[in-house]
């Protein structure tokens, strides 16, 4: 592979890296990964492991730890360096920086000091199992982790019951039979959803089915790997052509057609189209 070794531009490279298989990396990230004068990474071991599996020749340049019990520490010596015209390259432990990682802060500061910011976007967690799962891609919240107290685990669940999209959570192995059971409870054992665990390794699995069925699966079995949940939207069960009429009725007093439409279709899960169909007759009599 030829690697581009050149100059880079001065300022902060937020690298994605592979969240399995160590081929899921892009051409730009190796080319960043080869050039910057500094590299910064969750976990230093993983990014030289990376390195030396595509064949990045280190030097001697340094290569630094940054995570979330010496990010205070180090930021102020990170900043220091970009100061000096530095070229910074920062890697996650596995999948894109910013999504529950610790780059947040450090991107957060380099920006308020006036250091250029970009991002090799690449793999990640979230997003590859919304492709697989086979629930609704078109709205979908991320939440991360939830709380590992049951009593706030369930309080933040209660919180996005009504969200009107796909619910993306990460989980633990040891607490996913717990969460299930949770969210089962408070979101409904009938709502449709998807376990997938170790994306891109050998052992990847999905394990659909509704929150209930899952629940119990996990409660018999042990998973292990890093884990995706993503749970569908509640769904308005036995809505007629006149519940329809009505909610529209009252939403196109403030919105147009169109918004109207992709609100009442995400809000119910109906089709999108004979939603948008009704609203036209409706706004034009």
């Amino acid at each position: 592979m030829n690697l581009q070794q050149k100059k880079l531009a001065p300022g902060l490279y937020l690298l994605a890296t592979p969240i399995g298989t160590a081929r899921d990396i892009t051409l730009r990230a190796l080319d960043i990964l080869a050039s910057a004068d500094v590299l910064v990474a969750e976990d230093t071991r993983s990014l030289r492991k990376l390195m030396e599996i595509h064949g990045i020749p280190l030097g001697d340049r340094p290569v630094l730890s940054y995570h979330d019990h010496n990010g205070a520490q180090m930021r102020p010596r990170l900043l220091a360096l970009l100061a000096e015209g530095k070229s910074m390259a920062y890697a996650s432990e596995a999948g894109t920086p910013m999504v529950a990682d610790p780059g947040f802060d450090l991107a957060r500061a380099a920006r308020e000091a006036d250091h250029p910011v970009t991002s090799a976007p690449g793999a990640s967690a979230v997003i590859t199992a919304l492709t697989l799962a086979g629930l609704p891609t078109d709205r979908f919240f991320f939440a991360g982790f939830l709380p590992n107290a049951k009593g706030q685990r369930r309080s933040a669940l209660e919180e996005l019951k009504e969200v009107p999209g796909t619910l993306a959570f990460y989980e633990s192995p040891k607490r996913i039979a717990a969460m299930l059971a949770d969210a089962a409870e408070v979101l409904g054992p009938d709502r449709e959803a998807a376990v997938c665990r170790e994306l891109t390794k050998k052992f990847e699995e999905v394990l659909r089915g509704t929150l209930g069925e899952l629940a119990e699966t996990c409660s018999e079995r042990t998973l292990k790997g890093e884990i995706v949940v993503l749970v569908d939207r509640r769904r308005l069960p036995n809505i007629g052509e006149s519940d329809i009429e009505a909610m529209l009725q009252t939403l196109l007093q403030d919105l147009s057609v169109r918004d109207a439409s992709d609100r009442l279709a995400a809000e119910t899960g109906l089709p999108r189209r004979k939603i948008y169909q009704m609203a036209l007759k409706l706004d034009r009599g």
